[in-house]
């Protein structure tokens, strides 16, 4: 069912499920341009969300201000109750290329993450390795990441976001650059990751199909300042195929998604 929510509607961002991540009263501009004024949006737990809406409305600023990239103005940002410096997170860039470190492999890539947590060597070594077992990658590792395809990149991205097992995983546009082949590869690779660990994602997306297949709940901001449009559920099982984009389903909730959004665009 789509909820769309009105100026007047009190559980605008917000769902019957419980909340992973608690956003109340969030506000953000830059310079004269206000892009968020006391925004509220509860994300549930384990759920896949993504993020759409018109260009320019601050979509990545949302993900980035939750994921502490960026300062707030005001507000308050808790995960479970605590604050973000107690909350394991994983970041997935739009930029896979500046987002590597090209001097060292594409495993060394991987296990940064747990070299800055102090993890020993060995154990390093293990837990990269069941990662490679658990998405059986068979990318050779070894090479370095200019030696690989933009989808070999960013599949490393994803895997050292996810090498230290976040409570959250925010993924800012993660296909935008990739071909049409790669894209639906990596998607299906998302996906794959999100029904083994049930990890708290949340993608934005800028294509409208990318955006319903592979939401829980999609998120539909509205122009600047950005408000919850929308925040329906996307009621189709996973996993999802090729097949799903004919269901009549997807083709329901992609139609009201679509309205819900030209509505937005038409706005001034």
């Amino acid at each position: 069912m789509v909820y769309q929510a009105t100026s007047t509607a009190p559980l605008a961002g917000r769902t019957s499920e419980a909340a992973h991540i608690t956003v109340r009263g969030l506000s953000k501009k830059f310079a004269s341009a206000v892009v968020y004024e006391k925004f509220n949006l509860d994300i549930p737990r384990n759920r896949f969300v993504t993020v759409f809406g018109p260009n320019g409305c601050g979509k990545s600023t949302l993900i980035n201000m939750i994921s502490g990239l960026i300062p707030i103005d005001a507000g308050e940002i808790l995960f479970d109750g605590k604050t973000l410096g107690q909350t394991k997170i994983g970041y997935v860039f739009q930029n896979y290329r500046d987002a590597l470190f090209p001097w060292i492999s594409a495993f060394s890539n991987i296990e940064y993450p747990l070299k800055l947590e102090g993890v020993p060597t060995g154990e390093r070594r293990r837990r990269v390795e069941r990662l490679i077992a658990h998405l059986d990658v068979t990318i050779d590792l070894n090479r370095y990441p200019y030696e690989l395809s933009g989808g070999q990149q960013q599949l490393i991205s994803i895997m050292r976001a996810l090498i230290v097992q976040p409570e959250v995983l925010f993924l800012d546009e993660p296909f935008s650059a990739l071909d049409y082949e790669m894209t639906l590869f990596m998607r299906e690779q998302i996906q794959r990751v999100f029904n083994d660990t049930r990890t708290t994602m949340v993608l934005v997306s800028h294509d409208l199909e990318e955006a319903v297949y592979l939401a829980d709940y999609m998120l539909l901001l509205s122009r600047r300042p950005a408000r919850v449009a929308a925040f329906p559920m996307i009621e189709i099982e996973r996993p999802r195929t090729d097949a799903t984009l004919s269901d009549p389903e997807f083709i329901r909730h992609k139609a009201e998604c679509l309205e819900i959004f030209q509505q937005e665009v038409r706005r001034s």
